[in-house]
């Protein structure tokens, strides 16, 4: 289905330059001995605040949000991002006062249905994963990711091994957190190649595998949208030299259900809440990347676990090789509860179906757009698929640029690394057979178009096509005062 589409376009100031009143109002404070209390250096006549009232702040954001995109508005089909819709009914839990008007240094005899939630979710994903222990502490995958490591360096210091193993060895394919996790954690990080399968080469594996080795570091299914068959073998190879093997949980939503890292012979295995279980990504708020471990690696999670004695639930902090606090309190909580309503509105069946649905709509993409992009590697792909517009003669910024045009949000560009002319499609399973079908047409009829044409776009935007290599070297993240 053809949709028209332009993007709102508003001539929008900043926030402090809105001068309109104050709709607020604060109590008086008549009492001396309040007044006197406050520091002489603290008292101000002004603050260098905005003076706008509540009516045009509401609408500044709302007009800046009709010049942006989000799930709400349309498919998000970022390659390994898996760019969920965001269910209401998570939203009105999250929002519920029992949840969010409580303070994390509460007496637990007060706050044992929050304490119950984030026990019942450390379970949830022990189950789905096959893992022995979950912590909710780190605050994204990236901070889970990197907790994975803290673990795996705590491990062998305890064995008496870090000062030989310094060595963690990741894919090609790899999402770059991986060798920065490595990296942070003080490790050399040695890269392999991917063979002809688009998987992981075994015998450059197996020939890179050392006693210095620490880890390996992989997600199944891959970056390419395709499953690892030999893992099995990958895991024998690690754990045969005393290293361990870890899941980078980006991925989770092509194998929920389905499989799993611990039949896998995985180790360590961090989530994505905001992928797999359909929190929001961002936006300037926390998110949540659990971490999960099999026995033998269970005490050196963070600090504190939540446990249930039977008839009380409780803060655990007897994990005598723990590496510590990795967050304040206790995690995202509102982030996890959204996760614990997911899991509870579909359960076992309905994450199946999930998975299911993911997989079957990235090879209906896969099928589609293979009449005129080339598309690399094995032909099965899982929860996402990664296209060449090389064979094309256009670029895959270009392109980019004219989904946008339609009102589509474009895939991933120019990752993975391996792949020329990248383009890294995830629909997930939060989207219909229409959203499919206009997104493949869009990206065949922008394939036929003349390549200085794709130059020009977009122009459907409030902004037209940007300096990106600019933006990226002259790097001003806040706002400055002129």
């Amino acid at each position: 289905m053809k949709m028209v589409y332009h993007q709102a376009t508003y001539d929008e100031p900043l926030i402090r330059d809105i001068k309109s009143r104050h709709t607020y109002k604060l109590p008086e404070v008549n009492d001396p001995e309040i007044i006197s209390a406050i520091p002489a250096d603290l008292v101000r006549e002004n603050l260098n605040l905005p003076e706008a009232a509540e009516f045009d702040v509401v609408r500044h954001f709302t007009r800046l949000s009709q010049m942006n995109y989000g799930v709400d508005l349309g498919m998000y089909p970022l390659g390994s991002c898996t760019m969920k819709y965001n269910p209401k009914y998570a939203d009105k839990i999250a929002a519920m006062p029992a949840f969010t008007e409580i303070h994390p240094l509460q007496n637990n005899k007060t706050v044992q249905g929050a304490l119950k939630v984030m026990y019942d979710l450390q379970e949830y994903l022990k189950k789905i994963s096959d893992m022995d222990a979950v912590t909710l502490q780190p605050l994204a995958g990236a901070h889970g990711e990197y907790t994975g490591i803290l673990i795996i360096r705590k491990y062998f210091e305890v064995r008496n091994e870090l000062s030989v193993r310094r060595e963690i060895i990741i894919p090609d394919s790899a999402h770059g957190t991986n060798p920065a996790s490595a990296a942070m954690g003080g490790f050399d990080v040695v890269e392999i190649p991917s063979n002809a399968n688009g998987t992981v080469d075994i015998e450059a594996l197996r020939a890179t595998v050392s006693g210095k080795t620490a880890a390996f570091m992989i997600t199944n299914p891959n970056t390419l949208g395709i499953f690892e068959d030999q893992i099995g073998e990958i895991a024998d190879i690690l754990h045969s030299s005393g290293a361990l093997l870890y899941y980078d949980g980006a991925n989770f939503n092509a194998i929920m259900g389905i499989t799993s890292p611990g039949l896998m012979g995985f180790d360590i295995v961090h989530f994505n809440l905001h992928k797999t279980f359909a929190t929001p990504h961002g936006g300037g708020g926390p998110g949540s990347g659990p971490v999960g471990v099999r026995k033998h690696l269970a005490d050196f999670l963070p600090v504190p676990m939540v446990g249930f004695n039977g008839t009380e639930y409780y803060f655990d902090y007897s994990l005598k090789n723990s590496i510590g606090k990795v967050a304040s309190y206790y995690g995202a909580f509102i982030t996890a509860l959204r996760a614990w309503s997911y899991i509870r509105y579909h359960g076992k069946a309905g994450l199946r179906e999930a998975t299911e649905r993911s997989v079957l709509h990235a090879n209906y993409l896969s099928k589609r757009l293979s009449s005129r992009y080339e598309v690399p590697y094995k032909k099965l792909k899982k929860h996402e698929v990664v296209i060449s517009s090389e064979n094309t003669g256009r670029r895959a910024l270009d392109l980019a640029k004219a989904l946008i045009d339609e009102g589509i949000h474009a895939p991933t560009v120019y990752f993975p690394l391996i792949v020329h002319e990248a383009m890294m499609i995830e629909p997930t399973e939060t989207v219909s057979k229409m959203d499919l079908d206009r997104f493949a047409d869009a990206l065949l009829q922008a394939a036929e178009l003349e390549p200085e044409k794709l130059k020009e776009m977009p122009k459907n935007l409030a902004v037209g096509r940007l300096d990106e290599v600019k933006a990226a070297r002259d790097l001003r993240v806040c706002w400055q005062q002129s």
